[in-house]
């Protein structure tokens, strides 16, 4: 069984990789914004390095519990889960987003 310290070091691996990668995410739809397109497909893939590292983590967890050992669900961890979720839903519309700037940039 997962310690209430362990529990609590993956949540926080899990919010600060997901957190990183939105933010880059962000920083993607932006650069895209002012027509750097370069720049914004860098930014895309150091977010889906760091979103992969904090999927990881989560993972690990799931396998756990998976394998017969339950995994409390604290605050934290509901935390983590919902930033993965957000950082995973944001992911997807920069992408979106990023695409429409390269096409109106195209006119």
């Amino acid at each position: 069984m997962t310690s209430v310290e362990e529990l609590a070091s993956v949540s926080c691996q899990i919010i600060a990789n997901v957190g990183e990668a939105r933010s880059l995410r962000l920083e993607a739809v932006q650069a895209a914004k002012a027509g750097d397109f370069d720049r914004a497909e860098e930014l895309l893939a150091q977010a889906e390095q760091a979103f992969l590292k904090g999927h990881e983590a989560h993972t690990t967890l799931i396998q756990q519990e998976a394998a017969g050992d339950p995994v409390s669900m604290t605050l934290l961890l509901t935390h983590a889960e919902d930033q993965l979720m957000s950082a995973e839903a944001f992911g997807i519309l920069a992408e979106e987003f990023i695409d429409v700037y390269r096409r109106l940039g195209n006119r």
